[in-house]
């Protein structure tokens, strides 16, 4: 905000100048500044000392003689710490904030600064950052503008207390990334051996941390949800306006008069055994022109979550639900996301409908959008279903079901998307939370015939807010990058296979050289490279087509009770073809559709949603690690049966088959002979023997660590008794053309690979 300009009179300034200086000054304003701008001398210099202690008692402006503030609220220049990213845009709060009329702490949104051409700009903020930065008021509230990020007081500060001989408390972290433990200066109510939460102590990494949660036994079966949920900034608390406007909006009644009346269609639900929402359901049946009549049902969310409430808000920072073994974060309370919103059998609920015409040879030929009343005949779980199709006992919802699906696999076929099937596994659990098993998902029709389902509606979905050139959170996925696809074609060539890069690259031209690999094992070999050499899927308003579907134009429609992105659609629906309901009389937002907010800054909250999106996905991964870890945990000493995942200098990644769980194979157990990296061929190759270790290769593996809080395993190679390796001498590595480095200080193993640093 520009600096106003400030009369100067002559003597002291009034009470209200001097308010209107500081609250309109660019820089902090303290006593000298203060009489600099309004010329005082000598003895007015005196009388304003006087002045501002004065306002001080009376309560009008607070800090220091250097850097003055209005009472209430912040100084120029202070620390602030993020709190929230709402539509990708990080709030915060003043760090140290204890105002004794006890009012809440005033809420920022921190702009960032463009800076000069080729200037850094500063690391994207997260919720649980510090930043220094200077504040502004203006007539929409506070302002922040970063200056400096400070360090985090919570990243990387979950852990468990230990002591050590002296009995001085540590913070031994979590975070595997994190390999030393922390002085703890203030236990607070923590106890040796339990998971807490601490934040840094002081200014410098050396004032330790303390204690600010304590969660307990850090191996109970609810920590390892906790950790991801802390590390990550998850929010999983739902504040009190949100609960409370989700039992408001639970009650409002359906308006059957005004939604079609689907009731007496025998629409069903295929879902997981352990599904914890449900949200979509199919019926279809033959039509008299030699194709189907389909309808996906989608529970109606737009209806209860409404655009600008407090609900609203809560779901838009959430982005999505996150799913653990053993528990979900939901993106809305469960008073909606576990029953009214969920779509079960025998009762009403409201839905978002999608008409379908399908054609004999799968092709979507019309479709429309309702907003509907439905009543499930069944939810069935997937193997159930299969089972009554392969058995010949399905009802003639199923039969209809599956006739109408393979036709739709005709035309998917023909399109011919990405196949890429990779193997999905489940984490099992005991009544007491404990692991019983962990196992590989079985693909079934089933499975296929639901995804097909979803797909024609979620492309529905995006061509019908096309035709009316309206609004469209598209999901993106992109073909891959040629840097990507050089470094998939020079690793082919280290398999003795080709990739022409020369033509239009396609899922079919992925698809081609994996139908001719009949081994299996090396099936599942490409298909991993492959899957690396793809880019990530994101949300965007601008349409870049679906690279892995072979899709034009898709959006998701069918998942609004998990993920917020399918909302948006649902609103943007409601507006283009005039599907609002009747006006809330319980003080609940007037429209379901889309909002200015929304209109305005879609590509704002796509990428926040994005964000979210790869944090859940993190997260997830984080805590099916540690359960994994946990399991093996049993069983350190023993062999396993291993296939290699990765490759790198230092030594090999390998996972457990049948099982999963990656872990490191340093380079320095492989044996007394030192190994070149052959980075194109993803693998370590002897110097003497020319034994290799490369990615897709089977072989036995001791597993020597195993470290449920950190999620990390360690195995150790062994030889043809099972004993292990003698490892690594310190003698001197052969020179071969700069190919290695000796490590630093002569460690066993310790090498370095010479040439271009990769990130």
């Amino acid at each position: 905000m520009a600096k106003r300009p400030l009369k100067r009179p002559e003597g002291l300034p009034s009470r209200e100048q001097v308010l209107e200086f500081i609250q309109t000054s660019d820089t902090p304003a303290g006593k000298r500044e203060i009489a600099k701008a309004f010329g005082l001398k000598g003895q007015e210099k005196i009388a304003l000392k006087r002045l501002l202690k004065d306002m001080a008692e009376e309560g009008l402006i607070d800090g220091k003689k250097t850097a003055y503030h209005r009472m209430g609220g912040i100084p120029k220049v202070t620390v602030l710490r993020v709190v929230e990213i709402e539509d990708g845009e990080p709030v915060a709060e003043p760090d140290n904030w204890n105002p004794e009329s006890g009012d809440k702490p005033p809420r920022l949104v921190l702009v960032e600064v463009k800076r000069g051409r080729g200037a850094k700009g500063m690391p994207a903020l997260k919720r649980g950052d510090r930043v220094l930065a200077r504040t502004e008021e203006t007539d929409k509230g506070w302002r922040a503008f970063p200056m400096k990020k400070l360090p985090a007081r919570t990243e990387g500060m979950m852990g468990v207390i230990e002591l050590d001989g002296s009995g001085k408390p540590w913070l031994a972290p979590v975070d595997k990334r994190i390999r030393n433990s922390v002085h703890v200066v203030d236990l607070g109510q923590a106890e040796a051996g339990q998971l807490v939460l601490a934040e840094q102590a002081g200014k410098s990494p050396r004032s330790g941390v303390r204690v600010v949660e304590v969660y307990g036994d850090p191996l109970a079966p609810r920590s390892f949800s906790l950790i991801a949920i802390a590390k990550h900034g998850i929010p999983h608390i739902f504040p009190e306006e949100a609960i409370d406007e989700a039992g408001r909006a639970a009650k409002l009644p359906l308006s059957e008069d005004k939604r079609e009346d689907l009731r007496n269609v025998p629409i069903l639900a295929i879902d997981p055994a352990d599904a914890r929402d449900y949200d979509d359901a199919i019926w279809a049946e033959p039509d008299r022109e030699g194709g189907f009549k389909a309808i996906i049902a989608i529970a109606d969310v737009s209806f209860y979550v409404r655009p600008g409430g407090a609900l609203d808000r809560e779901a838009r920072k959430r982005g999505n639900s996150v799913y653990f073994p053993d528990r979900v974060v939901p993106m809305l309370p469960e008073v909606l996301s576990a029953d009214v919103c969920s779509l079960r059998h025998g009762e009403d609920r409201a839905a978002m409908a999608c008409h379908l015409k399908v054609s004999g040879e799968g092709k979507v030929t019309s479709w429309r959008f309702t907003r509907a009343v439905v009543r499930l005949t069944h939810n069935i779980p997937y193997e159930k279903a299969q089972e009554a199709i392969d058995d010949g006992s399905a009802s003639q919802e199923l039969q209809n079901l599956w006739a109408c699906w393979k036709a739709l696999a005709k035309a998917r076929h023909e399109r011919d998307p990405l196949e890429l099937e990779i193997p999905e596994r489940r984490v099992m659990l005991d009544d007491k939370g404990r692991i019983a098993d962990i196992a590989v998902r079985e693909r079934l029709d089933a499975h296929r015939v639901v995804e097909d389902f979803m797909i024609a509606a979620n492309v529905a979905a995006a061509k019908a807010l096309e035709a009316k050139t309206a609004p469209v959170v598209y999901r993106i996925h992109e073909p891959p990058n040629r840097e990507k696809l050089i470094a998939l074609r020079d690793y082919l060539a280290t398999q003795g296979r080709k990739l022409a890069l020369g033509q239009v690259v396609t899922p079919t031209l992925f698809n081609r050289f994996l139908k001719d690999v009949s081994d299996d094992a090396e099936r599942t070999l490409l298909m991993e490279a492959v899957l690396r050499s793809q880019t990530q899927a994101y949300y965007g308003p601008k349409n870049a087509g679906h690279f892995g579907l072979a899709l034009g134009s898709y959006a998701h429609f069918t998942s609004p009770i998990r993920r917020y992105s399918d909302l948006l659609v649902h609103r943007a629906l409601v507006d283009a073809y005039g599907l609002e309901q009747p006006k809330p009389s319980n003080g609940l937002p007037d429209f379901s559709g889309l909002s200015d907010r929304d209109r305005d800054d879609l590509q704002q909250v796509s990428d926040a949603i994005s964000t979210t999106e790869r944090r859940a996905m993190e997260a997830e991964r984080d805590t099916i690690d540690r359960y994994v870890a946990s399991f093996l945990s049993q069983h350190v000493g023993q062999v396993f049966q291993t296939r290699i995942t990765g490759v790198q200098s230092f030594g090999f990644f390998a996972t457990i088959q049948d099982l999963g769980g990656d872990g490191l194979v340093p380079v320095s157990t492989l044996g007394r002979e030192y190994f070149r990296h052959d980075e194109a061929a993803q693998a370590l190759i002897g110097e003497d023997s020319g034994t290799r270790y490369e990615v897709g290769q089977r072989l036995e593996l001791k597993l020597a660590e195993a470290n449920p809080l950190t999620g990390a395993l360690k195995f150790e190679p062994v030889d043809a008794q099972g004993d292990p390796i003698e490892p690594r001498g310190h003698r001197t590595p052969p020179r071969k053309k700069g190919k290695f480095v000796q490590g630093k200080r002569g460690r066993p193993g310790n090498i370095r690979h010479q040439g271009k640093r990769r990130k």
